[in-house]
Parts: C-alpha cells; structure tokens; sequence
C-alpha cells in the first residue's frame, strides 16, 4: 500500500508539468473575444485622452495575451461613445456627463441609447476657457457678441462648453458665433485672432492649451469659471464638480477655478466578464507606466474607480474591485 502511494504521488510530480503545458496550450488555443482586437476611442493628438489610451494600448499589447490593441485619435468622449455604439470601437475613453445621455438615449443620442459598461472613473477634466489679455473678457457673460470654439464637434469639450454658456444665460444662436473645431484649429485661430475664446476640457497639463501659452508669453489667460458652480450642478444633478487649474500650471501665476467633470473608461456591454477584469487589472498594476506617458495616468484610485454612477460597472470590473 505504502508502495502504491509512492508510485502515485511521483507519478503526479513527474506529469505535472506536462498537465500545465496543456493547460497553458488549451488557454493559448482559446478563442480571444473580438477576434483578439480591440480598439480604443481616445481624443485628439494633442491632448491627454489621446496620451493615456495609447499608453493604455501599449500595457495591453505587453500584459493581454493573445489581443492586440490600436489608440487612434478621435474627437473625443461623444464620438467614442457613437462608435462603441457600432462596435467601431470596443473600450473607449468619455466624460460622466456625455455617458449619462448616451446611457439614457439623450442629448447627442436622443432616442438611441447606447450598451456599454464602465471599468473605472479615472481623472477629472478641467474646463478651460482660454482668451486674450487684452480682450477685456473676465467672466463667461463677457463672451456676448464673441467669436467662441466650443471644441470638436460631439466631443466631450463641446458638450461641457454648451451647458455652461446656456446656465450663463447665452444664446448659442443669437448671442455668440459658435465655431465647433479641433483643439489645434482652436488654438491657432487664437493666435491669428479668428477666435476671442475658446473651451476645452481635460486633464492637466493639455498639450495643446500648454502649447498656445508657451508659443505666445504672455498673451493668453484662463478665464475663471467657479461662479457657475451653484448653476451648473442644479441644471445637471450629480455630474460636475469644482475644479482647480493650479498655479504654474502653463505659466499661471495664481490659480484658476473651474468646473471639473469626471472622465470615464467604458466598454462594450457584451465583453467577456474575464476580459473586463484584466483590462480593469491593468489599469492598477501598472498605473506607474500609465504615470509615466502622461501625469493624469497617476491621478485616479481604486477609491475612487468604481463611483460611476448613474452608470452600471462591467461585472468584470465589480469582481475586480470586490463590489456587489
């Protein structure tokens, strides 16, 4: 007897290693969901959506085996959230405030709500809203009668920009010439003078905000936003937040309160629930990589991650952050 269980437990020893070969080879074999692609809706070139996803792709491509994933640019969270919509893309970077029309069917997808799931709230967006020195704009109300970009057009930028000049009480058609277009059409029509103000909300530092300040020292300021608060949270429940544009922060020399909203990693509400969970996984284990491409890569927390309401997380993402 004692001979049989020695026999037994060497023969377990001796065929381990070729059971965790098959199992690591039946794995391998499985079929990866999506067909092993996934595709990102970052934001444009020169800001930060666009910055993060890519570093995002890149863990992915490193740490996910048998999927590959691409970052293209965008317009933006509206736009990420109209391709998730045909599956044009299956993870994409948005703001709480355009998820939660697309979830509901309002707004930019009156009528045709969008399936998607949430893997983490990560960095909130600040509002900038950048003109010239001399222009005697120093409050929102002052953009009466202005020439006005209100950023891409079904962008994230957009959509904050529109709410916000419509609690200030501006007409978008009567009171200002609206001018939706990319964060570098807008910033050089700053330059030439074809604007008087411009909105875009992101992370910190934008690239292309940081650019328009650095290429012309001096010129710009950063026009306050803090007296929306109270109006802005009353016409829009639960969404957005005081915000602070830091001094030194592209040469500011005192700070600059804003209005903040909270940015959001969804995906497509059919992903596999184990996929889900290592695409959250990844957010965590390797954050300090995320850091390294772009400073708002460091700035979220697993605290913090799965407040997403009115949204629902991905199960994958519940599982990971041990929540029901």
């Amino acid at each position: 007897m004692v001979r049989r269980r020695r026999l037994a437990l060497l023969l377990c020893v001796l065929l381990a290693p070729a059971l965790a070969a098959c199992t690591a080879e039946a794995e391998a074999a499985a079929p990866a969901w999506h067909g092993g692609t996934l595709t990102i809706g970052t934001g444009p070139t020169n800001g930060v959506f666009n910055q993060v996803g890519g570093g995002y792709a890149d863990l992915i491509n490193r740490h996910l085996p048998g999927y590959e994933a691409l970052a293209p640019p965008t317009n933006g969270a509206g736009e990420n959230l109209q391709r998730l919509a045909i599956d044009d893309v299956q993870i994409a970077f948005t703001f709480a405030d355009v998820a939660a029309d697309a979830a509901a069917g309002k707004g930019l997808f009156e009528g045709k709500p969008v399936q998607f799931r949430a893997l983490a709230r990560v960095f909130n967006g600040q509002t900038h809203l950048a003109v010239r020195r001399n222009s005697g704009i120093t409050s929102i109300k002052d953009l009466k009668g202005k020439r006005v970009g209100t950023g891409p057009q079904n962008s994230g930028s957009e959509e904050v920009a529109v709410r916000l000049l419509t609690v200030a009480g501006l007409d978008l058609k009567r009171d200002i010439t609206q001018v939706s277009a990319s964060l570098s059409q807008m910033t050089s029509s700053m330059r030439t003078g074809d604007l008087d103000a411009m909105f875009y909300s992101a992370g910190l530092p934008t690239t292309g905000i940081q650019g328009l300040f650095d290429q012309s020292p001096g010129v710009f300021m950063l026009v306050p936003l803090d007296e929306l608060g109270q109006a802005v949270s009353k016409a829009h429940p639960d969404i957005y937040a005081p915000g602070t544009i830091p001094k030194g922060m592209y040469g500011l020399t005192a700070d600059v309160d804003t209005i903040a909203v909270p940015n959001l990693v969804v995906v497509s509400a059919d992903m596999p629930d184990e996929v889900a969970y290592r695409l959250t996984q990844l957010l965590f284990d390797h954050q300090d990589e995320l850091a390294a491409v772009h400073p708002e890569g460091g700035n979220f927390s697993r605290d913090i991650a799965p407040l997403v309401s009115p949204l629902e997380l991905h199960p994958g993402a519940k599982r990971f952050y041990g929540v029901s």
